[in-house]
């Protein structure tokens, strides 16, 4: 697997997440043993301004970083390349989005400080249209795409939250919210109902996808900064309170949380999206905070007091974003036995 996060310092980092094994063990006879590390794979400055946002398609290996520069650039995950920057964005870029089909990304999107929502063609990275979202004075804060990939949510800055038709090309649905959201994401609940889930100070509210009446309301106690949804029915969130949180969304509650899990802010949660539930990956999840710091952590293990990291990486710097990808093939590519899947135009 594999991990992208932005700083407020212009910078973005990759990571890999590769198991060592421990060759003393097994020349003493005893049974080999195994860990975890964060390896790094890439550092650019990337942008000339803080990098803003994130995103990486779930199982392929190409990520995006929008920035504070108006631009958005992409990254190549298994030849760790920086494939250099789209310039279409007229104002900060404050989320991105990828849209994929199985394994392959059909879609990015990116969302811009001007209300502005852009959507491009995976293939080749060609602008297919731009949609307004919000009046040019509203920035967008938060941004989700349907597993559907026919429509989106946008959260705005002033308190908005509008559903976009991309099949159409058109802002469908526009309302003011109670109070302005800073993040939205589409999710599951256990009994696999479709639902969305919006993060309003500490407050997380969560939404029938059909008619979005709130089914639950959680209180998370401080300012939520970050949520990812799962495959199982939870939604891990993270924020003010320097914890990480799993909620049920099918009873609203909370179903286990990693007590200071970092010294300072949660600014990312990444959940490894795996198909096959008995992956290991399937239980993994990473978290990063506001001073560098990236934790690998092991969801069996929440509950039992405090669990240890399984791996953790610092950056040293004040981090803005994080995002994931759980690409089969990514430890293979850097042992140099594949080749990546997809070939990407050098947009330098």
């Amino acid at each position: 697997m594999a991990l992208v996060a932005g700083s407020y310092e212009r910078f973005i980092w990759g990571f890999s997440l590769k198991t060592l094994t421990n060759p003393s063990a097994t020349a003493t006879g005893a049974s080999p043993s195994e860990t975890l590390t964060l390896a790094p794979l890439f550092s650019y400055s990337a942008h000339t301004g803080p990098v803003r946002c994130v995103a990486a398609a779930p199982r392929a290996g190409l990520a995006a970083s929008g920035g504070a520069d108006d631009s958005a650039r992409l990254y190549d995950l298994p030849s760790a390349a920086d494939l250099g920057p789209l310039l279409d964005p007229s104002a900060a870029v404050s989320a991105l989005a990828f849209y994929s089909r199985g394994p392959v990304p059909r879609n990015l999107l990116a969302a811009c400080d001007d209300g502005a929502l852009l959507l491009y063609d995976a293939d080749g990275f060609a602008l297919l249209a731009t949609l307004r979202a919000f009046p040019r004075h509203e920035a967008v804060e938060g941004l989700a795409v349907h597993p559907s990939g026919r429509v989106a949510l946008a959260v705005g800055r002033a308190g908005a939250l509008a559903m976009l038709n991309l099949v159409r090309g058109r802002r469908s649905f526009a309302c003011r919210l109670e109070r302005p959201a800073s993040a939205v994401a589409y999710a599951e609940d256990r009994d696999g109902g479709d639902r969305f889930v919006m993060a309003a100070e500490e407050k997380v509210s969560v939404h029938d996808s059909v008619d979005a009446r709130i089914i639950h309301q959680m209180d998370c106690g401080k300012r939520v900064l970050a949520m990812a949804p799962a495959k199982n029915g939870v939604l891990y969130t993270g924020g003010e309170d320097r914890c990480v949180t799993a909620w049920d969304l099918s009873s609203g509650k909370v179903s286990s949380r990693i007590e200071g899990a970092h010294a300072t802010r949660v600014k990312g949660v990444v959940v490894f999206d795996n198909r096959k539930g008995g992956s290991e990956l399937s239980n993994l999840i990473a978290s990063a905070s506001s001073d560098g710091v990236i934790r690998i952590w092991d969801i069996r293990t929440i509950g039992n007091g405090k669990p240890t990291p399984l791996a953790e990486a610092n950056t040293k710097a004040r981090l803005t974003c994080l995002a994931g990808t759980s690409l089969k093939f990514f430890t293979d590519k850097l042992q140099g036995n594949v080749k990546s899947r997809f070939s990407y135009p050098d947009l330098h």
